[in-house]
């Protein structure tokens, strides 16, 4: 038993694969729901909160003062990087990740209480932006410990894209669920899903907290990390370190995710004031069309993950910045002929060129730190690309089609966004074929 309470334990095959398989459930299961927290605040923003809490502003500045609130959010995750990166190389994966969610559901369920302009007036706007805030540090310390939770028990590099890329189906099937319950709660109460039905999508987070942390406490901590206490190298102040030892490595990671961040909410959140203010279409019939784009994404996502495997991490990526730069022109294309088959399939694919993304690059950025600093680096990496590229995405969206009245511009923005991950991911090591056994013996 070390100083900090880990038990480093020899496992037979058997019980390594047995203990791989419940860390791949737990992390899997556990991004589902912080993601369906957090993705949830995006299409009720876009849906109801301009209306509900900027009632004296315009159509277009309300919702743009809406989605400063939806940008605190993005604020608060590399804070929560940073403090639950900081933990997860002192203590460790599983103890954090229990916090995190704790943290993250809980927020959500506040956001659920929160009066209206009409209740309390400026008061409703400012207690949803302190709880997105704290939502936003929760979901910050989540991604990388769910990454490592299960990268962390491959035997070889020659599966990490496809372990890894199970906690990244967590986004789109938590994306689905958030949809789909915006819809079943829109069609239950109809008309007044603007005034209370919105409410509920919000308080049922508090049962899948419930299941995540069940879960989550059944779960051994990685090889990886009880190596490194063993072998004590575990470091006083790793937050620090990593951006004194791999400061380079922590701004590429940030910059990569350019083209999967940035065109990922305004696929799925944005679209939702552009369909409705501008092409005139249905919000059910948008949330249907979202839900069929997360399928269509959390299917491919393994499979981008897993292809990562086979053609490197990098390639796989550097393809999907190429195949993400030429998207976002066909895809306002359809959009702006306001045929609702075209619009539908539109919003039905676009999570496939974001998945191109995201599915290898758990695996991607992870592999670019030493263990005993993966913690801090790959969070810290992964969420400040919250702040240039998710959550200004649909304000720079509404700002853009205000200023231009037209979909160019948006277009042009995430072809820039595509080319700075090209670049950024170009200059990161592939690490897809090379010898991990060293990470079992703590360096």
């Amino acid at each position: 038993m070390t100083d900090i309470g880990i038990t480093v334990q020899p496992l037979s095959p058997a019980e390594h694969d047995r203990h791989l398989r419940r860390a791949l459930v737990a992390s899997t299961v556990g991004t589902l729901i912080e993601w369906y927290d957090f993705l949830l605040y995006g299409t009720v923003t876009a849906l109801v909160f301009g209306k509900l809490f900027f009632p004296h502003s315009s159509p277009i500045i309300g919702v743009l003062e809406a989605f400063s609130v939806f940008f605190i959010g993005f604020v608060g995750r590399p804070i929560g990087a940073a403090i639950f990166g900081h933990w997860g190389d002192r203590i460790g994966r599983k103890a954090t990740l229990i916090v995190t969610l704790l943290i993250t559901g809980l927020a959500t369920v506040a956001v659920g209480l929160v009066p209206s302009y009409a209740s309390i007036g400026v008061w409703g706007a400012i207690l949803l932006t302190v709880i997105r805030l704290i939502q936003g540090i929760g979901v910050g310390g989540e991604w990388g410990g769910s990454v490592l939770l299960a990268m962390e028990w491959a035997r070889t590099n020659k599966n990490r894209g496809f372990l890894s890329s199970w906690p990244q189906f967590g986004a789109p099937a938590g994306f689905f669920l958030a949809n789909l319950a915006v819809l079943v709660f829109s069609w239950l109460t109809g008309p007044q899903f603007l005034s209370w039905g919105w409410r509920f999508p919000f308080f049922l987070s508090i049962i899948m907290v419930g299941i995540g942390l069940w879960i989550r406490l059944g779960i051994l901590e990685t090889p990886v990390f009880q190596r490194v206490v063993q072998e004590e190298r575990v470091e006083r102040v790793p937050v620090v370190e990593v951006f004194k030892r791999q400061p380079l490595q922590v701004a590429l990671t940030a910059i990569l995710r350019l083209p999967e961040q940035a065109p990922g909410y305004i696929f799925g959140a944005w679209i939702f004031t552009y369909g409705t203010q501008v092409l005139g279409m249905s919000r059910d019939f948008l949330l249907i069309a979202v839900l069929v784009q997360a399928v269509a994404a959390f299917i491919w996502v393994v499979c981008s993950g897993t292809l990562s495997d086979h053609i490197g991490r990098k390639n796989m990526f550097m393809i999907g910045c190429v195949v993400m730069g030429i998207f976002g022109f066909v895809y306002f294309a359809l959009l702006d002929t306001k045929i609702p088959g075209v619009v539908f399939l539109a919003v039905a694919v676009s999570g496939m060129a974001v998945m191109t993304l995201y599915g290898p690059e758990a695996a991607l950025i992870a592999e670019s730190f030493t263990p005993r600093l993966r913690y801090s680096g790959t969070s810290l990496g992964y969420q400040l690309a919250s702040i240039i590229a998710g959550g200004p995405a649909p304000f720079i969206a509404t700002a853009l089609f205000a200023a231009f009245h037209s979909s160019l511009p948006i277009a042009i923005y995430i072809a820039l966004c595509a080319v700075c991950g090209l670049v950024a991911t170009a200059l990161l090591t592939d690490y897809t074929n090379k010898d991990i056994s060293a990470e079992y013996r703590g360096v």
